[in-house]
Order: C-alpha cells, then structure tokens, then sequence
C-alpha cells in the first residue's frame, strides 16, 4: 500500500465523484468513507458503493449513523426549539458525524491526510475543517477549493472533467446539489442561486398540494424528558421514529421550505429545505414544553437555544459552550413528559391535544373564564405591577 493514503467522505455527488480522480492524478491512494445518516435507501448505497469503485477508490466503507446523529444532534437539537434565523433546521449537521466516521477511517489505515468536497465559498467547508482540526494535527485537502482558485464555473468544469474521463453524471446533479440525510434534504444550485422560482425538478420527498392525501393525518409521540421516545404508543429508537415521521409527514407537503440564510462565511445562502419529521418533532416538542415549563423558562430558554444553534450551524461543535448549553437544555427537560397528538391536513402541522402529568393547570382558575380570586386582589395585582409606568406618566404627562 501506497504512503500516500488520503480518506475522502464520500457521498456519490458530483463534487466528491471529481474529487476521487483528481487526488488520484495527485499520487494519492483515495480511500472512500460513505456515512449514512439515514437519507438513502439501499439501492442508493448500492449505487454509492459501485460509484466509488468505478471512480477508483482504493477501498471504500460505509458507515451507519442513524444512531450518531439521533444523539448527538436531534435530542439536543429538539429539547433547544430553534432553527437557524427563527427557519432552518440544521439539516447539515450531519457533516460532523460524517467527520467522525473519516477520522475512524484514517486511524484504521494509519493516514492523518482527509479530504472533502467542500467548495470554497460554503459553510461546510468551515464544519468539516473546524471538526477534523478539533481532533488533532491532519493534512485536509480540498480538491473543488484547489479548482476554484482557476474556474469560476466549478460544477460546470467538474462535469466536464469527469466525462472527459469516461464518468457519467447523473442528471439531476448537472443542475443541483442535493443533500439528503435522516434529518432532511437540501437543494441548492440552478435556479435557486439565481433568486428565481424553484423549477419542478426542484423538490425532494415533499409531495406537492395536488398529491396531498385527502384525509387529514394524526399521530401521537410520547416524551420522555424531552426525547422522543413513542409514536402512536409503539416504543422505538429515535432513529426509526424519526425515519418514520419523515414518510408520513411528507406526503402531506409538511416541512417544505425556500429559505435565505447569514452564511458563516458572509454570503447569503439560498436553498430549498425539506425536514417533515423534524417539523413534527419541533411542534410536538414545543407544544408539551409550553405547557409544562414556568413562564420564565420558557421566556429565557430560547436565548439558550439560539447560541446552541449558531455554534452547530457555524462549525464550533466541539466548543465547550456548546456542551455547558446542552447541560441547561438537559436540566431543563425533567418535567417534559406526556404525549402530543399531532394533526395535518397538508403544507403544516398542529398540535391539538396535550397529556402530560406536569401540566401547569391551575385548579381554580381558567383563563378569560374564572377564577378563585376576587376582584380587588386584580386590581391590587395591575395596580402595583404598573407602577413605575404609571408613575412616569403622571410626572411627565403634558397636558
């Protein structure tokens, strides 16, 4: 075996298909990890597998991360409540799993030389670099950064490049770049970079309107101190729950959305997002954690959350902070018990009925109907609950 080994995380796209022959031009050994992070099926691993051996991978495994990416992205991800600007899921946080799995790789070969197919003006790029550089001293290549410093049409040479060499690309990627895991699909490239209107091609597992069922769907998911832990009564692994909310859900249309991000990097970055269970999961959540949590909690809560999700989104999965917020998100969970019945008639999803033994009910009173307090106590309560406002006007008040 060559000295010169280099460990590629692969997918089958176009990007990392360029990178195989073009490290392998460079005197490299390309050894191939594939991690399934529970987007694809077993035809399509197949196909991930024969694609990486025709390209001229010198060895090529494939890992299984539904298990990885349930808990070490979708609990802590759920029990936080937030996407990414108020909108998008983190749907690439798989990229640190995938990064786990090379670095595994690379140990077993005996290489600290990684490689990517991250472009240069993405947030992957600073995800993959950030992740592996967490984990000690390796060499990281970058073929489709290396291009970029000469070509300005990137996917446009990679095709090119792979046909010249007698490697056909499939179609849909001549126009998109797709990335599909258990967490959901994102859509970029064609139109979608031009600020125009997704064409038809433009969709992954979301049924649309005209092929939405027409009877609504309701199912319940039972929690246990935050997590998931039940879908219509039946107990099973995150992993397979969420599996099985991304099929029902997305033929209903549900968690479809066109979203413009603050890129790590600067840039505005525009895609088309598809996540139906992760918008289960996140309605679901929410609607028990409303109701079980003190009004103050779930007033500061978010603050929480929202710097849990930069740091993931901006490639700081392994700072400390992130794990000292996971530890408040955690505590903050011991009383989100009881189960959500969800309902969809297509495009979203309600939560219409809540059962937990934590709910904040209380026994005498129901607000806007009655209470077990009279009147005076009321007006007592606004009167020095707005004092200080009061006081300000009728110091300050111009007549």
């Amino acid at each position: 075996m060559t000295d010169k080994n280099i460990v590629l995380a692969f997918s089958g796209g176009l990007d990392t298909s360029f990178c195989i022959p073009w490290l392998k031009e460079r005197g490299w050994a390309v050894h191939t990890v594939f991690a399934d992070t529970g987007g694809v099926d077993a035809e399509e691993r197949a196909y991930i597998e024969a694609r990486a051996a025709e390209l001229g991978a010198a060895s090529h495994v494939t890992v299984e991360g539904g298990p990885a990416i349930w808990d070490g992205f979708v609990k802590p991800f759920v029990m936080a409540g937030e996407g990414y600007q108020g909108q998008y899921p983190l749907l690439v946080s798989d990229r640190y799993l995938i990064v786990d799995a090379a670095l595994k790789r690379a140990a077993e070969i005996g290489t600290r030389a990684i490689a990517h197919g991250c472009t240069g003006m993405g947030n992957d790029q600073v995800r993959f670099d950030l992740a592996v550089k967490a984990a000690g001293d390796y060499q990281i290549v970058a073929p489709i950064r290396e291009i970029q410093k000469e070509h300005t049409q990137t996917r446009a040479y990679e095709q090119a490049y792979l046909e010249e060499r007698g490697f056909e690309v499939r179609a849909k990627q001549k126009s998109y770049t797709i990335n599909e895991n258990l967490l959901g699909l994102t859509m970029s490239g064609g139109e979608i970079d031009r600020w125009e209107a997704p064409g038809e091609g433009a969709r992954g597992w979301c049924a649309p309107r005209a092929e939405w069922p027409g009877q609504p769907l309701r199912v319940a998911i039972t929690f246990k101190q935050g997590e998931a832990v039940a879908l219509d009564g039946v107990v099973m692994p995150g992993a397979e729950l969420l599996a099985k909310l991304n099929g029902l859900f997305a033929k209903y249309g549900v968690g479809r959305g066109l979203y413009t991000g603050d890129t790590t990097i600067g840039l505005k970055g525009r895609i088309i997002f598809e996540a139906p269970g992760l918008a289960a999961l996140l309605t679901a959540h929410r609607a028990l954690e409303e109701a079980v949590l003190t009004k103050h909690q779930n007033r500061f809560k978010p603050e929480v959350a929202r710097k849990w999700v930069e740091l993931v989104y901006e490639g700081f999965y392994n700072d400390p902070l992130k794990t000292d917020l996971e530890a408040f998100l955690a505590s903050s969970q011991a009383c989100v018990n009881g189960e959500v019945v969800l309902e969809t008639q297509g495009g979203r999803v309600d939560a219409v009925a809540v059962r937990s033994p934590h709910l904040l009910n209380a026994k005498g009173a129901t607000y806007a109907q009655s209470a077990d307090w009279g009147v005076a106590e009321a007006e007592g309560f606004i009167r020095l609950y707005g004092m200080s406002s009061t006081l300000w006007a009728e110091i300050n008040a111009k007549g």
